[in-house]
């Protein structure tokens, strides 16, 4: 029978990491009958359990059960934990504040909806009598109302003792586990002269944490005369952790006799004195937040520490899980090492600050120092040593971020990690998510400045070279409208910054080819907003520019052009025909708008003034004007718009217009443009331009040159224009 665990652990990553993945109530259901589906070990974490999803499983016989930070189990979770006493070796109920008390005044199995204000009473009836295979026992975390030494008497064959947090008024019943005991964590519990007399007698230990959190709320000091009774004492011990004690200077060697020599983890050479008592290396040593760490030489394979990266890394992987006010300490300096100096271990920094973030999703610290640290260890200078599924896992981490904190910082450092990846292909795989996240930044009427910067142009970036389906959804989203708005609020505020320029070139990009977001546009007043810009910015000229483009592609729709066709419009487009503007990008996108507008011919143009003739004698003067060498600041994925206005005798000046178009790309740009043209049919089209008697002779010339240049191509296709 297969081991079922990677299937759960599955199901609550997909809880944890997918916006879309809602709780299946049934899924524990899938396991309720053992002969069917075997578990023999379960690890659950913080509050999408429930009582019902232990209960499900309680006829399983299991021997490992963890269950961490899991705040919505109540003593109606004790029931099920009593029907795996014959079988249960290993338990972990770290955080589960709420697991040894029952609602007071209800019964025991009460409706799980009931209000959290409810006041707890303890659970009087539950025992571990009975749990006569349990070894392994974490009450991390158990509240003060409970009596821990009551809690514990039945169970005489504990190795495995985590105490993390419990109060212990009377420290010495621990004794009853001075032979057996291996292991003990009594992290953050204020250590007294009684309590360590207690551990001094626990001679089988094999790991000791008697570890704090920070050194402000202590009046114990370690001394030399107590490390050394540890040592002395508990010769069996191989790990120790003293993180977060206050060190009394006599601990350490002199500093001259500190730097003699290279690093040692040889016990005689330690620079802590009570460790060269020592008779083996320890194989891992806990100095977080103290002195200690800085000495150089340490009788310890891996210690935790401030002191260098590989300590600050041992601090981040030894207390991410269960000590999260640790580990974000731990992973603001490698936040600090990775911005001013340079991390050497890249991939394991990388995969331990993406579990942190992955374990504590609803941790506001650990998300913003994370978050910031994933920007420098994912930037430029690191990118070569990331493979694409690493690179995966950042992202979906930074999206859990920017899903679940609102908060500016949170969201400022997400935004600026995702711009260190390649848009849009890296992020491709998350499309749908990421658009809406960032659509869902830019709704508040006032964000943050800088937020929203970052913000559009990355959902400009994510619209640019995507296929048209991806743009349709995107649409579909709110796109179109959320930078409309934007917009309007720029036109109030009188300014033309960045977010105003990227919002028209999100625009532009997400309507080429999009008949639907180009119908959105003029829907949500797009036209007036565009006026309005044009009026209130006149000399702006990328603005004046991104507008041109995206009123370029609104016209090359047919059924949207009678829109187009109104005297104040085609006013506008005329009069920007002799704009300077960005060189003749403005004046070539508005000679565009306006050869579409032509190409449908004189019976649509009802208008009395201006003109037809006027005007397409004004864009004839226009072209004539353009350096047919001008480099663009323009990226055609298609000619076919171009292509449609070649064969047709209706207009002269819109087929002058788009062979003039192609003789410049194919000329400034052969090696992009020429196959594109050749590959969409052009040269033939270009030949039917020159067969027909309606095309000016001056159009004429310039499709020969045309179709000599992709003939010359093809003779000698390598491209020297760049």
């Amino acid at each position: 029978m297969c081991d079922l665990m990677p299937l759960i652990r599955r199901y609550m990553d997909l809880l944890h990491t997918d916006s879309d993945f809602e709780p299946q109530d049934g899924f524990f259901q899938l396991f309720s009958e053992p002969r069917s589906t075997r578990l023999t070990r379960l690890q659950l974490r913080e509050d999408l359990v429930r009582d019902r999803d232990l209960e499900a499983i309680g006829k399983q016989d299991l021997m490992e059960l963890h269950l961490t930070c899991c705040n919505r189990l109540t003593a109606r979770s004790l029931r099920t934990l009593c029907s795996f006493k014959h079988s249960l070796r290993s338990l972990s109920v770290f955080g589960c504040s709420s697991i040894f008390f029952r609602k007071s005044g209800a019964p025991l199995a009460y409706d799980e909806e009931d209000l959290e204000e409810q006041r707890h009473t303890v659970d009087l009836d539950f025992s571990f009598q009975g749990f006569n295979r349990l070894r392994l026992l974490n009450l991390g975390g158990l509240r003060a109302e409970l009596d821990v030494e009551t809690l514990l008497r039945p169970l005489p064959a504990l190795t495995s003792l985590d105490l993390s947090s419990v109060h212990l008024p009377r420290p010495a019943f621990l004794t009853q586990w001075s032979e057996r005991l291996a292991s003990l964590v009594l992290y953050n519990l204020e250590l007294t002269e009684e309590l360590i007399h207690t551990v001094l007698q626990m001679s089988r230990l094999r790991h000791l944490d008697i570890s704090r959190e920070n050194q402000r709320t202590s009046k114990f000091k370690m001394t030399r005369k107590i490390l050394s009774s540890i040592v002395q004492s508990l010769v069996d011990l191989v790990s120790l952790d003293i993180s977060g004690h206050i060190m009394l200077d006599n601990c350490t060697v002199p500093a001259f006799e500190d730097v003699v020599g290279r690093p040692s983890i040889e016990p005689c050479k330690s620079s802590i004195y009570p460790f060269q008592e020592l008779k083996r290396p320890l194989q891992f040593l806990g100095l977080y937040n103290t002195t200690l760490c800085n000495v150089t030489h340490i009788p310890a394979f891996k210690v935790t520490g401030s002191k260098n990266e590989d300590q600050i890394l041992n601090a981040i992987e030894a207390y991410t899980d269960q000590r999260p006010e640790l580990a974000h300490r731990a992973i603001n300096q490698l936040f600090d090492i990775a911005r001013i100096q340079h991390c050497s271990q890249l991939l394991r920094a990388l995969q331990l600050v993406i579990a942190a973030l992955k374990t504590h999703k609803y941790d506001k610290s650990i998300q913003v120092t994370g978050s910031a640290a994933l920007f420098y260890l994912t930037n430029t200078e690191y990118r070569s040593d990331q493979s694409i599924r690493l690179r995966r896992q950042v992202i979906q981490v930074v999206l859990n971020g920017m899903e679940h904190y609102q908060e500016v910082t949170v969201q400022r450092n997400c935004c600026l990690t995702l711009c260190n990846f390649s848009i849009p292909e890296e992020l491709e795989f998350q499309y749908h998510r990421v658009n809406l996240l960032l659509l869902k930044i830019l709704e508040p009427a006032r964000q943050d400045e800088s937020i929203q910067r970052i913000a559009v142009h990355l959902c400009n970036a994510l619209v640019c070279q995507v296929d048209n389906d991806h743009k349709e959804a995107v649409g579909k989203m709110g796109f179109v409208k959320t930078m409309l708005n934007l917009i309007q609020k720029k036109l109030q505020d009188g300014m033309c910054d960045q977010v105003m320029e990227f919002s028209w070139s999100a625009l532009w990009n997400i309507t080429d080819e999009t008949p639907d977001n180009c119908q959105m546009f003029l829907e949500c007043n797009g036209m007036n907003l565009f006026l309005d810009c044009l009026k209130e910015f006149p000399d702006k000229q990328e603005l004046h520019r991104n507008m041109l483009g995206l009123l370029g592609n609104v016209a090359e729709v047919k059924a949207l052009r009678p829109q187009l066709l109104t005297k104040q419009f085609i006013t506008v487009f005329s009069e920007l025909l002799d704009s300077k503007a960005d060189g003749i990008e403005v004046s070539y996108n508005a000679c565009g708008v306006l050869s579409h507008i032509m190409f449908d011919g004189p019976e649509v143009w009802t208008m009395e003034e201006p003109r037809r003739t006027h005007v397409m004698d004004t864009m004839w003067a226009a072209i004539q004007s353009w350096d047919v060498t001008s480099r663009r600041n323009i990226n055609y994925r298609s000619f076919e718009p171009i292509l449609r206005l070649l064969p047709q005798s209706g207009a002269p000046v819109s087929q002058h217009w788009a062979t003039w178009a192609l003789y410049n790309l194919v000329s400034v740009y052969p090696g992009k443009y020429c196959p594109l043209l050749i590959k969409e049919g052009g040269v033939i089209l270009l030949q039917k331009v020159l067969e027909l008697e309606s095309s000016h002779q001056e159009t004429k010339d310039m499709a020969r040159k045309v179709m000599e240049q992709c003939e010359n191509f093809k003779e000698d296709p390598m491209d020297t224009s760049r």
